[in-house]
């Protein structure tokens, strides 16, 4: 006896027939566009970044600057001064980027956060584009397929990533010593706004209020437990601007140190 398939979706039984794709009358389109564009000039400029292995540290009188798309650098081709914790590995060959070890959790942890899934599912998949648009694709199965199934590991990458935000606190507190000594430049502050935007990013995440709260009923109970996950909430709240916010802030810290490193530009400096 075969079986009988019902159409799913807008199309599915029971739900009201209408002639056109949606009663929308605004611009819907617009959001999904921008994204799109939006993370394509960011993949492209990273990964342009990352492959050349160069003009990725600048060094001098009070200050030293390394990029983040870099750190931590271990591998032997890293310049001299630019490897604050040590040679793990031998040379990389070009196109290798000389932070792979860190690089790709961060990759990992921001393709699984639950904001940047909508946004390219959105964007680059239709599905959909926009509430109340239906996707294009007649079968829906959610994320319960490889690859999609390695979202639940969110956590995991989040874990990793509070690791890397450590990495990059102490770049940025190193980033004010250089060849003698203390300074100040306008390459420290980016440096330190870029890390605390970061860590804006990274502590506002769902599988942070998880982690701070997860499994409790009683908050009286946990206090210091419940103000964490409280914090936590307060950023949540601006999950969305922080994950555009820390892209642009990523690729200006890494611009300014290329243009110092270069020559083309001099760091500004306060003192040192």
């Amino acid at each position: 006896m075969s079986k009988t398939i019902f159409p799913e979706g807008v199309d599915a039984p029971g739900r009201a027939k209408i002639s056109v794709r949606t009663l929308r009358i605004d611009n819907w389109r617009k959001a999904p566009i921008w994204t799109f564009l939006g993370l394509t000039a960011f993949v492209v400029y990273a990964t342009a970044r990352v492959a050349t292995q160069s003009a990725y540290f600048a060094e001098g009188p009070g200050y030293s600057y390394l990029t983040p798309f870099a750190s931590p650098c271990v591998s032997a081709n890293c310049v001299e001064g630019s490897s604050h914790f040590g040679v793990w590995f031998g040379t990389f060959p070009m196109f290798v980027p000389l932070a792979i070890v860190t690089l790709t959790f961060i990759l990992l942890f921001r393709l699984t956060c639950y904001y940047y899934r909508k946004a390219y599912y959105r964007a680059f998949w239709m599905s959909p584009s926009a509430c109340a648009v239906p996707e294009p694709k007649t079968k829906y199965t959610g994320e319960t397929r490889f690859p999609l199934t390695m979202q639940n590991a969110h956590r995991y990458f989040w874990m990793a990533t509070v690791l890397v935000s450590l990495i990059n606190t102490y770049d940025a507190v190193k980033s004010f010593h250089g060849t003698s000594g203390f300074g100040l430049g306008l390459g420290n502050i980016i440096i330190v706004v870029n890390v605390i935007l970061l860590w804006s990013y990274t502590m506002g995440c769902h599988s942070c209020r998880h982690i701070t709260l997860g499994r409790i009923n009683h908050f009286s109970k946990h206090p210091v437990r419940y103000w964490l996950y409280q914090q936590a909430s307060r950023l949540n709240l601006k999950h969305m601007q922080l994950a555009w916010t820390t892209l642009g802030t990523l690729c200006f810290t890494d611009a300014y140190i290329a243009l110092v490193s270069s020559g083309t530009i001099s760091d500004l400096r306060f003192f040192g």
